[in-house]
């Protein structure tokens, strides 16, 4: 079968059980990040500047959790914007980024209007995230330089475009083309050392990925996208499922801050100790997570690319939620003394085994002249060790409540919960796009 006929043929009934179940779990940790980005003043940024420079035409769309209507290409901006506002979405290990924070809103953004089905809805985002991860994959294997996740997101929202509007196959493979082409290939490891509202440019991608979708459909060009024609990582189509291997985010911070928050609950839990009683903090962990070395943030941006920020809240409050990256937890006097006593090192082993595993150790110095050290730890919520629908369903629901949301939290999740039993989209589109009621 070619990935078109892949894209194309593939129903929601030719999917296993799990990955329907898994497709289910993203979409609904997706719209409760994007509940909580919405928030954010990155988001209201975003939503403000797609209400002003991306007008609605013949195709029009609204915003996730804003309600104003807008081109589909400035809804998928905003959306994809939105989630990455709050770093807590699900992400696939050995890309290094996240693929649903931009497929689904440009899905979303897409589908409105038009007469698609739950099951088709849900089967394209399926296949959206299986072309979207090969195609990060065959990037980062051909391409050195580290590029952020909008990049080869573009490409999979491209792939959906002959599902969602039909395209024939050469109008599709132009989409491709042009999606690859226009991909912000932008430097990943910049906004590590430099965190800013850039984030991820999975936003950036959805507007290319969409706008890519509509051009070809007009007959531009921009065949062939050499990440995807005949590209070995898509030769297992439909019988390794790579959604399965996706991880889910307890906290909304960088996923390489979270072995080290790991460790520190870990150390919380087995021994007695109040964090104003540290003295010092040592970190080992791979290269790149000692990067995100921003010890008293600014902003939200800071402290969710920030690992001693992460460690020294959860040491602090015994948790980290959207409070502990906002002001909250930035105007924190113990959390940031904490935060300053990070010592990073790095560690040849965890080094080895990045990105497909992400490891860290922490060590922790008292007054009382006691060190502990912690296990060697990684993230929580990896598929082998994942959230459960419980820790996800929680999840949601704290993040819609906390956003002004919460009146409408039950409705949201039945709806996705069951939207493989729905004639259409248009209730799940109307709840999520409705902007929060006024307090």
């Amino acid at each position: 079968m070619s990935l078109y006929e892949f894209i194309t043929q593939t129903g929601w009934d030719d999917l296993p059980a799990d990955v329907q179940h898994m497709t289910k779990r993203c979409l609904l940790d997706l719209v409760g990040v994007g509940a909580a980005g919405s928030t954010t003043p990155l988001s209201r940024i975003i939503r403000g500047h797609a209400a002003s420079q991306f007008g609605a035409g013949s195709a029009s769309a609204r915003m996730l959790f804003d309600g104003r209507t807008v081109s589909p290409a400035g809804a998928a901006l905003a959306g994809g914007m939105t989630i990455d506002a709050i770093d807590a979405h699900d992400g696939y290990p050995e890309v290094k980024g996240h693929a649903g924070c931009g497929l689904f809103p440009a899905l979303l953004a897409m589908a409105e209007g038009r007469d698609m089905s739950g099951v088709d809805f849900l089967a394209t985002l399926a296949i959206g995230y299986e072309v979207t991860i090969r195609a990060g994959l065959n990037l980062h294997a051909t391409v050195s330089d580290y590029h952020t996740s909008g990049a080869w997101v573009a490409v999979g929202i491209a792939a959906m475009s002959a599902r969602v509007l039909g395209l024939a196959e050469d109008q599709w493979r132009h989409a491709l083309g042009i999606a690859e082409y226009h991909g912000p290939r932008s430097q990943m490891m910049r906004v590590i050392d430099h965190p800013t509202m850039l984030k991820d440019g999975s936003g950036w991608g959805a507007m290319a990925g969409v706008s890519a979708c509509y051009l070809a459909e007009d007959g531009f060009t921009g065949a062939p996208a050499i990440t995807v024609e005949g590209a070995e990582e898509f030769a297992d189509l439909g019988q390794r499922w790579m959604i399965l291997e996706q991880y889910f985010k307890p906290y909304p911070v960088c996923r390489w801050a979270q072995p080290p928050t790991e460790a520190a609950r870990q150390l919380s839990r087995d021994h007695d100790f109040a964090a104003a009683n540290i003295t010092a903090i040592r970190v080992h962990t791979f290269h790149e997570a000692a990067r995100l070395a921003t010890a008293a943030p600014a902003d939200t941006e800071q402290a969710q690319y920030s690992l001693p920020f992460a460690v020294a809240a959860f040491l602090t409050r015994g948790k980290i939620g959207v409070d502990e990256v906002g002001p909250s937890g930035l105007n924190e006097p113990e959390i940031i003394r904490l935060s300053h006593l990070f010592e990073p090192h790095e560690d040849d082993r965890f080094n080895a085994a990045f990105p497909s595993e992400r490891w860290a150790r922490i060590e922790l110095d008292l007054s009382d002249g006691r060190t502990l050290i912690s296990e060697d730890s990684v993230a929580n919520g990896n598929a082998d060790n994942p959230l459960t629908d419980h820790e996800i369903d929680d999840k949601f629901t704290t993040f819609m409540a906390g956003a002004g949301f919460g009146e409408r939290s039950d409705e949201v999740m039945i709806t996705v919960k069951q939207l493989d039993q729905a004639q259409g989209v248009a209730t799940l589109i109307d709840l999520i796009t409705a902007p929060a009621s006024p307090v």
